[in-house]
C-alpha cells in the first residue's frame, strides 16, 4: 500500500468512526462526501460537454441531507415535494439561458446527480435514526462495515488471484474472484456484527448470511455503476480529492445502492414486528 493511499484511508476511517458515534460528526461527513462526490459527478459530466447546473444541484444536493438530519417536512409527501420544486428551479434557470442546445440532457443529468449522489448517500442519517441512541448507532456501522470490508475483500482477493474479468466493457480490472471474495468477506462480517442488528428481532444466522451475501452483492453493484459513468466519461478516477484511493465517488460508491435497500429492508422488518 503507497503511503498515500495509506494516509487518506487513515483519514476516511477517522472520519467514519466520528460520524458513526456522533450525530453532527455523521452529518458534517455526509455533507463532506456529498459536496465531494457532486463536485466530482458534474467535472465528469462536463468533460462531455453537457451544459449541466452544477452549483444549483450542490446547492439542492446539500440541502436534502440537512432537511433529513433535522426531519424538515413542510407535507406528509416532503420528498416528492422537493424534487418536483428541485426540477422548477432547474427548469426556470434553463429559460433564462441563451443557448437551449442539449436542454434537456443538462436539466436530466443533473437532477440525476442530485439524486444519485445526494438523496442515495443520505440514507447513512436515515439508517442512523431509524432506531434510538446505540441501536441507530449499531445500524448505521453494521451496513458500513458490511459493504466497505466487502470492497476491501474484492480489492484483496482480486489483487492477489483475480484472473477472469467480470465485466471487462465495464471495468477491465474487477475479476470474479474478487467479487466472490467481496462476498465472502461481507457475510463474515455480518455474521460478526450479527448483535448490531435490532435486539427485538432474533435474526438466525443463515438470514444474517444471505444479509451479508445481498448487501455485499448490492456493493459491488453500486461500484460498478460508478465505473460505468467514468468509462462513458473517460476518465479512470472521478477526482483526486484522496491521494492513492481516487476520488470520493470511488469510495462511497457501493454505500449508494446498499444504504437505501437497507433502510428499506430493516425498516419493514421493524414495522412488520409491531
Amino acid at each position: 500500500m503507497s503511503k498515500k493511499r495509506f494516509f487518506s484511508s487513515v483519514v476516511m476511517i477517522a472520519l467514519t468512526t466520528v460520524a458513526v458515534f456522533f450525530d453532527w460528526g455523521l452529518l458534517f461527513f455526509v455533507l463532506s462526501l456529498t459536496v465531494g462526490g457532486l463536485y466530482e459527478f458534474f467535472y465528469m459530466i462536463k468533460k462531455k460537454g453537457i451544459p449541466i447546473y452544477s452549483y444549483m444541484g450542490i446547492v439542492i444536493g446539500v440541502w436534502i441531507p440537512i432537511s433529513i438530519f433535522r426531519g424538515f417536512e413542510l407535507t406528509r409527501n416532503w420528498e416528492l415535494l422537493f424534487i418536483i420544486t428541485a426540477f422548477l428551479t432547474i427548469l426556470i434557470l434553463q429559460f433564462a439561458r441563451k443557448d437551449n442546445t442539449n436542454a434537456i440532457v443538462g436539466i436530466s443529468t443533473t437532477m440525476f446527480g442530485v439524486f444519485y449522489v445526494s438523496w442515495l448517500f443520505s440514507f447513512l442519517i436515515k439508517i442512523r435514526f431509524l432506531l434510538p441512541e446505540i441501536e441507530g448507532v449499531k445500524l448505521l456501522g453494521f451496513i458500513l462495515l458490511v459493504t466497505k470490508l466487502g470492497d476491501i475483500g474484492a480489492l484483496l482477493v482480486g489483487s492477489w488471484i483475480g484472473k477472469h474479468p467480470l465485466f471487462p466493457r465495464v471495468s477491465p480490472n474487477k475479476s470474479i474472484e474478487g467479487s466472490a471474495g467481496s462476498i465472502v468477506c461481507s457475510v463474515g462480517i455480518a455474521v460478526l456484527c450479527r448483535s448490531f442488528l435490532p435486539a427485538s428481532i432474533d435474526f438466525p444466522v443463515w438470514q444474517v448470511m444471505l444479509m451479508g451475501a445481498f448487501f455485499g452483492g448490492i456493493g459491488q453493484l453500486g461500484d460498478l455503476s460508478e465505473s460505468l459513468i467514468k468509462r462513458d466519461c473517460n476518465v479512470k478516477d472521478s477526482g483526486k480529492l484522496l491521494p492513492g484511493m481516487g476520488g470520493i465517488l470511488d469510495v462511497i460508491d457501493s454505500l449508494l445502492f446498499s444504504a437505501p435497500i437497507f433502510y428499506l429492508y430493516i425498516s419493514s422488518i421493524l414495522q412488520g414486528s409491531l
